[in-house]
Order: C-alpha cells, then structure tokens, then sequence
C-alpha cells in the first residue's frame, strides 16, 4: 500500500435516535468521537412498516379512469 494517502480509521462511537450506542472504526471525522443520527432502523418508516407502498400501476389505472377516452 502506497504511505500517506489513506484517511485515518479510528474508533467511534454511534448514537442512535434512542440512545442506544454502538462502537465501531470508520474514517469519518468527528468533534468528539460520537457521530449522532437522526434517523435510524427503529424509526425509519421503511423498518417500522408505516410507510405507504403505491404501485405505478394502480396509479395508471386510477388515472385512465377518470381521465381516459371511452372506447
């Protein structure tokens, strides 16, 4: 490996939105060694299944009701 040109990797420390903490290494800089996310899989729609799954589909028949030509 070539010297000098690869970030530094250092251990940090990852909060979720909860509180609960997980330590891991990553090149990511920090100010105090904690990166704090907002959004995480306890309160993502995606993971908590409160997301709204529309099909394209569904909305090409809807439009093609209400605006297609009668045959």
């Amino acid at each position: 490996m070539k010297q000098g040109i690869h970030p530094e990797y250092n251990e940090i420390t990852v909060q979720m939105s909860d509180g609960t903490q997980v330590k891991t290494r990553s090149t990511m800089k920090t100010r105090d060694g904690v990166y704090r996310t907002e959004v995480d899989s306890k309160n993502h729609p995606f993971y908590i299944g409160s997301e709204k799954m529309v099909t394209t589909a569904g909305r090409v028949d809807q439009f093609n009701k209400k605006y297609g030509k009668n045959k």
